[in-house]
């Protein structure tokens, strides 16, 4: 179990056994490699000296999409792969993953013309191997002002129609990890490593620091992978031995906007008045734009937009939706993350290759670097392909994860999903909840839902200013998914810091008290968090902070 309260145990334990691999990283990335290795038969621990999901795989567009823009690039065995594994990704993951249906308008002039258009949405739906009833369809302009009227109309000529998926990226990898945690993983957040153990000049083993509580453990493992994101480079340097592979980091940002102000009814993937190309997407009563595209230099563990980050990005509205006359005042929150990608000389943000690559330095650290939060799966297989070679005498299974639903996600198909949720809907009446409410509980955590309902009933009679939900969502994150901290319940576990800021700034204090009481945080330790989060929303909002 992926438990707070069980993780004193958990790290006693890593530090008394001889683990086969060692995973550094509790990013998606890493999050899949240790599904696939536990499920061969390996003996796994992952570590991560932040939040599980804090650095890259919860700052993305939040789409699991098939690489479209790559088609522009000839990369063809991207846009083929991540165009198969988008399914496989939703299918094992139906609460976390849903379709969107994507509109690419084409003006004249613009990047896009109508035949470029539907040529390469005919190629991208055979390379990605898109369902019959998800493949392009082509529209008037007519058709596709219809479909969504804050469109520019000038010069507008028409538009491509197809699906790409949308989900919560750091949901993702934590349903993972509690699937890897399910069957035999031990994951531990807030462990850094400080530096690698070595035997015959190969690692066997790391000195791991508890961030929470500057203790440390010496952890063993035959194996161990790096696939730390953007700190790869970093870790790599802390090994012995180096090779000429590097990363270049960009940074992207996506501004929210209230739908009050942008009343935005259809996802669209737009041009610029640059030739860039932006997503503007409704979730909720909410809308989000992004992403911007540029080398980045700074601190990759909390990076942030900045003013003309956040221009351009308005600019660009202002460009597409003529009509709609956002202003500073109405972006309600920001989030920026940053892009490891393998270095390319004379190559400018945008183009430069997502592609994923894997080496392995004398000593045997494998490092894993780039890619695609799409193809994260066949990224860790690929992974642990080679892992497995590493151990001649011993017969490990194969992979297994391209049918294994999530934790959460075990559906037979969308039908099920769909009875799931009306099923969960109309139960969470019983427990004072309305069917809304309900509904969102399921989506949210599929199957892991009862759980919830459980704690609800459990908390309902207790007086305290905190909504009974929220309680039980906030045991739920602390006993099930290792939320240490409010910050991590707020921004990983739910994603409330970017799409429902105004109830993170009612209720911080609320959830500070009651998770200090879970976790026996001391009064110092309580301000502590309490400012961390404080100091997230200042800039989530760009109004101060480092």
């Amino acid at each position: 179990m992926l438990s707070s309260i069980t993780r004193p145990k958990v790290k006693q334990f890593m530090g008394e056994y001889q683990f086969d691999l060692l995973v550094i990283g509790g990013g998606i990335t890493g999050a899949g490699i240790a599904l696939d290795a536990v499920t061969r038969g390996l003996s796994v621990a992952l570590v991560d000296m932040q939040d599980f999901a804090a650095g890259t795989s919860s700052r993305s567009t939040k789409l699991v999409h098939g690489g479209l823009r790559y088609l522009k690039q000839m990369e063809l065995k991207i846009v083929s792969e991540t165009g198969k594994e988008r399914d496989i990704v939703y299918r094992n993951a139906l609460h976390v993953t849903e379709p969107e249906r994507m509109l690419l308008p084409f003006h004249k002039g613009g990047t896009f013309g109508k035949l470029t258009t539907s040529a390469g949405l005919f190629v991208y739906d055979k390379l990605a191997g898109v369902k019959k009833d998800e493949r392009r369809e082509m529209l008037t302009a007519d058709e596709t002002l219809e479909m969504e009227p804050l469109l520019k109309e000038e010069g507008l000529m028409g538009g491509g129609h197809y699906v790409e998926y949308r989900t919560d990226d750091a949901r993702l990898t934590i349903e993972v990890l509690k699937k890897a945690s399910q069957k035999g993983a031990l994951c531990m957040n807030y462990m850094k490593v400080e530096k690698f153990i070595y035997s015959d000049k190969k690692v066997r083993g790391a000195i791991i620091r508890d961030m929470l509580n500057g203790g440390q453990l010496e952890v063993n493992a035959s194996v161990i992978v790096n696939a730390t994101g953007p700190w790869v480079d970093e870790m790599r340097g802390k090994d012995q031995i180096s090779n000429d592979k590097r990363l270049k980091l960009t940074k992207g940002i996506h501004i929210v906007i209230d739908q009050a102000v942008f009343p935005l009814r259809q996802a669209v993937y737009f041009d610029t008045a640059d030739d860039r190309m932006i997503f503007a997407i409704p979730r909720g009563n909410k809308a989000y734009i992004g992403t911007t595209d540029t080398f980045f230099d700074g601190d990759p563990s909390n990076p942030i937009a900045n003013e003309e980050d956040i221009t351009y990005l308005l600019e660009s509205i202002h460009y597409m939706f003529p009509t709609i006359k956002v202003e500073r005042k109405d972006v309600e929150s920001t989030w920026a993350g940053v892009r490891p990608l393998i270095y390319e000389e004379g190559k400018d943000a945008s183009e430069i290759s997502r592609k994923d690559e894997i080496w392995q330095a004398d000593t045997g650290l494998i490092t894993i670097a780039g890619g695609k939060l799409t193809g994260y799966r066949k990224m860790a297989e690929t992974v642990i392909d080679q892992v497995v070679k590493k151990f001649p005498t011993t017969s490990f299974g194969p992979c297994v994860t391209e049918f294994l639903p999530l934790s959460g996600g075990e559906f037979d198909n969308e039908d099920h999903f769909e009875t799931f949720l009306e099923s969960k809907a109309n139960e969470s009446l019983l427990y004072g909840l309305t069917k809304e409410e309900g509904r969102q509980l399921a989506s949210l955590y599929g199957t892991n839902v009862d759980t919830i309902l459980n704690y609800v009933n459990a908390v309902s009679t207790e007086k305290s200013l905190l909504p009974t939900l929220w309680k039980a969502e906030v045991l739920y994150a602390v006993h099930h998914e290792m939320a240490m901290t409010p910050s991590d319940f707020f921004i990983r576990r739910k994603g409330d810091l970017y799409f429902n800021i105004g109830f993170v700034k009612h209720y911080k204090e609320e959830v500070t008290s009651y998770m200090a009481a879970l976790l026996s945080y001391d009064a110092e330790t309580s301000e502590a968090h309490l400012k961390q989060l404080e100091q997230h929303i200042k800039e989530a909002e760009c109004k101060g902070g480092a």
